[in-house]
């Protein structure tokens, strides 16, 4: 077992009320698992992302509640590759040094980092953009390297919030089949999303609303529209 979530609680203090973005939610996730979290705006589907990427701490349930800030950002680290809508990349970095950030912190020797990078590239097809600036990537390109940035420290868990809100629907796709080609070659990978089309790409869905899981659904293993070609980064 990958990952277990034993009655996650999170509450917000609002003035003088409290509000329960998330209650009692629990499951378990295995490695090689794809998952989606489907749900509206409001279900606390962010805030389950934000306590599952140790980004936040849970008012109550397990596990991380009791790690202290200097093991959750170690944990981050290591374990933990995120994928957000917006991309997230540094302008002033070509596209293998935004790929390099996270093994640049923690602490790997430049050469062996390189090296790190340009699979991690290859893996999302995009040898041929190494030295290109974000600005001269399309959206979907600019996607990919976030992904390779995600993968590039051979994470047990890929976060992915909304990755294809930001997108049109034929590069949105592009970016599904890309997740179902990773998934299949090993990554365990937890998709956010409020799209019911989008969240079906996965084998498994968890459905909240109201801060609540109320359905978990297996859909079985075949996926969608996948593409082929992609060299594969081996899941650490």
């Amino acid at each position: 077992m990958l990952l277990r979530a034993a009655r996650l609680t999170r509450i917000y203090q609002q003035g003088e009320t409290n509000v329960a973005a998330l209650r009692d939610v629990s499951f378990e996730i295995a490695s090689g698992e794809f998952v989606a979290v489907r749900g509206p705006s409001g279900s606390g589907k962010s805030t389950l992302m934000n306590l599952i990427g140790l980004l936040d701490r849970p008012t109550s349930g397990e596990p991380v509640s009791v790690l202290s800030s200097d093991r959750l950002a170690a944990l981050r680290n290591r374990r933990i590759g995120f994928v957000f809508q917006s991309y997230n990349l540094l302008s002033r970095h070509t596209t293998l040094e935004n790929v390099e950030l996270p093994l640049i912190y923690s602490g790997m020797k430049k050469r062996r980092r390189r090296k790190e990078a340009e699979l991690a590239l290859a893996a999302v097809g995009l040898s041929d953009r190494s030295g290109h600036w974000p600005s001269q990537l399309s959206g979907g390109e600019q996607q990919r390297v976030a992904i390779a940035r995600a993968l590039v420290g051979r994470p047990s868990l890929v976060l992915a919030d909304e990755p294809t809100g930001a997108l049109d629907r034929k590069t949105g796709r592009e970016i599904l089949n890309l997740f179902t080609d990773l998934n299949r070659a090993g990554h365990t990978i937890l998709l956010i999303t409020h799209d019911e089309e989008v969240a079906r790409e996965a084998s498994r869905i968890l459905i909240l609303r109201d801060g609540r899981l109320i359905a978990d659904e297996q859909l079985g293993v075949e996926s969608h529209g996948r593409t082929a070609g992609a060299p594969s980064l081996e899941a650490g």
